[in-house]
């Protein structure tokens, strides 16, 4: 059966984005692993998680899913910026990753647009 979430960029990008998040949060110290470490995979899985359930269904449901996970994106911003100020991770790899979820972020609201268009 063919999985149509499979074939959208932003899916594979936020994909590889959630297992970078995954390796950062494995190195946080022991303390944040029912903290910062597992709302940001929380916040991280909900993206792509999203794009599959809702590619799945009709497109008004569709274009609500994508805004749940532009709300993911979101939260996994502020959630990398807790990060950097308690020196978890460095100010070049939070700027890689910021712009990294920047371009998701991107993806998502155009592919909203473009299926709004739709209805």
């Amino acid at each position: 059966m063919d999985k149509p979430h499979r074939k959208l960029a932003v899916w594979q990008r936020s994909i590889a984005l959630t297992t970078q998040i995954y390796d950062l949060t494995g190195e946080f110290p022991p303390e944040e692993r029912y903290g910062l470490s597992s709302q940001m995979r929380r916040a991280a899985v909900s993206i792509p998680s999203n794009l599959a359930e809702g590619a799945a269904k009709e497109t008004r449901e569709f274009a609500r899913f994508i805004l749940i996970a532009i709300s993911s994106v979101s939260e996994l911003d502020t959630q990398l910026e807790i990060a950097l100020r308690l020196g978890y991770l460095s100010s070049s790899l939070h700027q890689t990753l910021d712009d990294e979820i920047t371009q998701i972020d991107r993806m998502l609201i155009a592919l909203r647009k473009s299926i709004l268009k739709r209805l």
